[in-house]
């Protein structure tokens, strides 16, 4: 299990490092000769045609809608394992993580709201800096190395879970346009078909990936953002039976996509949103409303929310702290879940239009507001923590994470 949980906290920080790579790339781009070249690949249009249905979107939205969903799914597999044998199963584990998770979302909501009230269209981006990046974020904390008490990943991974979570729900209610009632009606029926399959113990991947592509599909056309159809899909394949090797269809799912996310489609999404021309920046652009209020909400809002809500879970007897773990470096950690970006990029993508001018204001809040809380995340851990790995019985304590 220690070894399990090594592997995929080295999988996750190579995935931090390539993100970075994918977003410097498209600055690069976005502020060289190329960029024409850069703007004309994004606005691509590719089509699907099958008789009547047809799906003709740029591949800057095929990224968004498509290869994200995948993502989502993935996330959908993982809060699942989490909940029926992880972190998410324990109530005595899981308090301390999902209520740092709320205070990370309510104060960086609160802290944008505030400082963009009255303009109707800027509000619209009010859950943008409520995120945590777990690639980014473990990617950071893996930079001190076995200095890291396991257990504090673990607590960093479960929150960046719960916050995931708290943001699916959030692009469900806030972020959907127009529903269509008729492809609502397709979506229920393959809902139905996949609950169906579900019960009747049906196993292997691909009746359900058949059925989640119908899926799919009828949330895109239905107003409702087509991702979520990832994240339904992940909860319902089925976390019974064994194959050859001892693994359900779940473990082997999430086994077998882990590597093509974390390597492939997030620093794909990177590399198509994160190409932000510099050209005429100042400072009076970082302090207009929306960049501020993603930036402030990301570095201060999900610290003081993060580290003020633990606290208090603590204090009163709701929660206890990891094992190994103190409040100089619960605090540390709290900077660290500042760093949004994946899930802050993709929140802004519904928020705001390419048309609107908030669409580059927020990526330089969404950029801005994630290095300062790695940079100064990163350089609080490394003076607290102490200069030689900690006890091995850190880790052990935490063993059953993941």
């Amino acid at each position: 299990m220690a070894t399990a949980i090594q592997r995929f906290f080295k999988l996750e920080s190579a995935s931090g490092i390539l993100l970075m790579l994918a977003t410097f790339l498209a600055l690069l781009l976005a502020n060289s000769p190329w960029a024409y070249v850069y703007n004309a690949l994004l606005d691509t249009p590719v089509a699907i045609l099958i008789g009547k249905l047809s799906i003709h979107k740029p591949l800057l939205l095929w990224i968004n809608d498509g290869l994200m969903a995948v993502f989502f799914f993935t996330v959908g597999l993982e809060i699942k394992r989490e909940v029926m044998h992880g972190e998410l199963s324990s109530p005595a584990k899981v308090v301390l993580p999902i209520v740092g998770a709320v205070g990370g979302m309510a104060a960086p909501a609160a802290i944008y709201s505030y400082i963009n009230w009255g303009d109707p269209e800027a509000i619209r981006g009010w859950a943008i800096p409520s995120a945590t990046d777990i690639a980014f974020a473990l990617g950071v904390l893996s930079l001190l190395g076995s200095r890291v008490p396991t257990s504090l990943k673990v607590f960093l991974l479960t929150l960046a879970i719960a916050d995931d979570l708290g943001a699916i729900v959030i692009i469900a209610l806030f972020y959907t346009t127009e529903l269509s009632t008729a492809s609502l009606v397709v979506a229920s029926a393959a809902i139905m078909v996949l609950l169906w399959m579900n019960v009747r113990g049906v196993q292997g991947a691909a009746p359900y990936i058949l059925v989640g592509l119908v899926l799919w599909t009828a949330v895109l056309k239905s107003g409702v953002h087509a991702t979520l159809a990832g994240v339904i899909l992940g909860l319902i394949i089925p976390a019974t039976g064994k194959d050859e090797n001892g693994r359900n269809t779940l473990e082997r799912l999430e086994h077998e996509l882990h590597g093509p996310v974390s390597f492939v489609i997030l620093p794909l999404f990177a590399f198509a949103n994160t190409g932000l021309s510099l050209a005429g920046l100042t400072l009076d652009t970082l302090l207009q409303p929306v960049p501020l209020g993603i930036a402030l909400g990301l570095f201060l809002g999900n610290q003081i929310g993060v580290f003020s809500f633990c606290f208090i879970a603590v204090k009163i007897g709701l929660a206890r702290l990891p094992t190994g773990v103190g409040w100089k470096e619960m605090y540390g950690v709290s900077v660290l879940c500042g760093i949004g970006f994946t899930m802050s990029l993709f929140i802004s993508s519904l928020a705001f239009t390419e048309g609107q001018h908030f669409a580059f204001n927020d990526r330089l809040g969404i950029l801005s507001g994630s290095l300062l809380s790695a940079v100064v995340g990163y350089s609080l851990l490394n003076w607290m923590l102490p200069k030689k790995s900690p006890m091995a019985g850190n880790g052990q304590a935490a063993g059953a994470a993941v």
